[in-house]
C-alpha cells in the first residue's frame, strides 16, 4: 500500500495515549512485510528489525503511535462523563465537538457540552470554559444506564473525525502527529531494501504523556544513531510570525536544529542536511520550539545516544483535524532511508 493508503487507515484508528491497541495491531501488520523480524517489547512499543551486517552501526527509528485525547475520569449520577485530558490540549477546541468513547464491548458516540450561553452570566461568557466545566453527553439517562452502556472509569475517548482529501496533495486527518510519522516510518521501511545498519523502527508508547515508550525501548536496543519520525507546527497560517516559526507546508521535512528537550547532535544534523543536498530534497531548518519528540529522550539513554528529528510540517496539531501535505511526508521518508544508506563511517 502506498504511504497515503497507510495514513488513511493509522489516522482513523484509536490510540489516546496509554491506549494505542488498535494502533499497535495496525503498525504490526503494516511493518511485518518490511521487516526481518516483528515484536512487542513490555511497555508494548511495536520493534520491527531489518537485519543488516555484523559490526555495522545500530539506527533506532522512532515515531510515536499515541495521540492526544481524553480518558473518563467521572461519571455524574445523571450520567454525564466528566474526562481528564491526555497530551496537551487546549481547552478551547473542546466545546461541542463529536467524540467517541472507547469501551471493552463497542465504540459509543458522544457530544462534548457545557452550561448553554443563553443563561450564562454575562463576564462567564467573556471567559474560556475549561474541561473541567465540560462533559461529555452519550445520551444516557443516569449514572447506572451509562454503566449499563459499557462505560467505566478509565475509557478512552477519542476525537470523532476521518481522513479528508482536500486539494493538490494536501489531506486532512485525526492524529497526524504522529501517525504521519508511523506511515511514513512504514515507507522508510520499505524502502530500504537491503541495508548494512541494522534498523529497528519503533512505534512508541505515551509520547504525549511523556516519552516514555521511547526510553525503554531506546535502552533495550542501545543503539549507535537514533531519529524520531513525527510532525512539527506549519507556521504559514494568519497570525503567525515567521519568528515563531518559518516551517512551511510543501516544503520539504523539517530538520530540528533545537527545540525544548534537544540539541540535536552536530553529527547527526550534518549527516542529514548532507544527505538531503546529495538527493535534491527540499528540507527545512526550525530553532526554538517548545515542544520536543521522542529523540530528546532517546539521546540521554545510557551513556547518550547521536540523535536528531526529521518533522512532517502540519497544521493544527493536538486538535481534532490536521493538514498536511503528502509531498512533504512521501520526502520525508525518502531523506531517512537515504540517510540510513548513507551512514558510511559517521557513527
Amino acid at each position: 500500500m502506498s504511504l497515503a493508503d497507510n495514513l488513511e487507515k493509522l489516522s482513523n484508528a484509536c490510540g489516546v495515549a496509554g491506549r494505542e491497541g488498535e494502533v499497535r495491531n495496525l503498525m504490526i501488520k503494516l511493518l511485518k512485510p518490511h521487516a526481518d523480524e516483528v515484536v512487542v517489547d513490555k511497555l508494548e512499543n511495536v520493534i520491527a528489525i531489518k537485519k543488516g551486517k555484523k559490526g555495522r552501526p545500530k539506527v533506532m527509528l522512532a515515531a510515536h503511535m499515541d495521540e492526544v485525547g481524553l480518558l473518563v475520569k467521572i461519571i455524574t449520577k445523571e450520567g454525564f462523563l466528566k474526562f481528564a485530558k491526555m497530551g496537551g490540549i487546549d481547552d478551547r477546541i473542546l466545546l461541542a465537538q463529536k467524540v467517541n468513547v472507547y469501551t471493552d464491548k463497542e465504540t459509543l458516540p458522544g457530544v462534548i457540552g457545557s452550561k448553554p450561553p443563553h443563561i450564562q452570566k454575562e463576564d462567564e461568557r467573556k471567559k474560556i470554559v475549561t474541561y473541567d466545566d465540560l462533559f461529555i453527553d452519550v445520551g444516557a439517562e443516569n449514572r447506572e444506564d451509562a454503566k449499563k452502556m459499557g462505560i467505566k472509569v478509565g475509557d478512552a475517548i477519542g476525537f470523532d473525525a476521518k481522513y479528508t482529501k482536500l486539494g493538490k496533495g494536501i489531506v486532512m486527518g485525526k492524529a497526524f502527529d504522529n501517525r504521519a510519522g508511523c506511515a511514513f516510518m512504514i515507507e522508510t521501511l520499505k524502502q530500504l531494501e537491503k541495508t548494512d545498519c541494522t534498523v529497528y523502527a519503533v512505534g512508541t508508547v505515551q509520547e504525549e504523556v511523556g516519552l516514555r515508550g521511547a526510553a525503554t525501548a531506546a535502552f533495550g536496543i542501545e543503539p549507535d544513531v537514533a531519529l524520531a519520525l513525527d510532525v512539527t507546527v506549519a507556521g504559514d497560517v494568519p497570525g503567525v510570525r515567521e519568528f515563531d516559526t518559518s516551517v512551511k507546508m510543501g516544503k520539504g521535512p523539517a530538520l530540528t536544529v533545537t527545540d525544548s528537550g534537544l540539541i540535536t547532535h552536530p553529527k547527526v544534523l550534518r549527516w542529514l542536511i548532507d544527505t538531503a543536498s546529495e538527493n535534491k530534497i527540499e528540507y527545512q531548518l526550525e530553532t526554538g520550539l517548545l515542544g520536543t519528540t521522542d529523540a530528546a529522550r532517546i539521546s540521554l539513554t545510557r551513556q547518550g545516544v547521536p540523535s536528531g528529528t526529521i518533522s512532517v510540517p502540519t497544521r493544527y496539531i493536538h486538535s481534532p483535524f490536521g493538514l498536511i501535505n503528502l509531498k512533504d511526508a512521501e520526502n520525508s521518508a525518502k531523506l531517512a532511508a537515504a540517510a540510513v544508506q548513507n551512514i558510511q563511517n559517521k557513527f
